[in-house]
């Protein structure tokens, strides 16, 4: 089997993140009441959750977690009080509510501060692989 990547800026690169962001989404359940897409550099996602909060994803920084301020399909979302989940940049979805549960009460891997673990002008930097895991799982 070859490593096949994704040509950037087509429709399929665009909703790669999706089927991740979805697995995420089946994992917290009921506890995400909505979630769009963003729009691109950086793609993003938006859940909100049923407490009022909402927990973004990005291809440059991972789950963050905050206040939900403003936001909606095809803009990036503003949040207040974000705490970034940790666990890297495509965290397990099984592991993502255990790192939201760390970021709500501010323990283990989550931080206050923005981890950068790549830029999304890298756009052949090999991530298309590592979201395509998701596609095809």
């Amino acid at each position: 089997m070859g490593i096949r990547h994704v040509e950037p800026y087509t429709d399929e690169w665009l909703q790669q993140p999706i089927s991740y962001v979805q697995q995420v989404i089946d994992v917290l359940g009921p506890e995400v009441t909505d979630w769009w897409e963003g729009p691109c550099d950086p793609r993003d996602a938006t859940l909100k959750l049923s407490d009022g909060s909402a927990l973004v994803w990005d291809e440059e920084s991972g789950w963050r977690l905050g206040r939900f301020v403003s936001g909606g399909r095809g803009t990036h979302t503003e949040l207040n009080g974000v705490r970034y989940l940790g666990h890297g940049l495509l965290p397990k979805p099984e592991r993502v509510p255990a790192a939201l549960n760390d970021a709500r009460v501010g323990v283990g891997a989550s931080s206050a501060w923005r981890p950068c673990y790549r830029s999304h002008r890298n756009c052949r930097d090999g991530f298309d692989v590592a979201l395509d895991f998701y596609v095809t799982a």
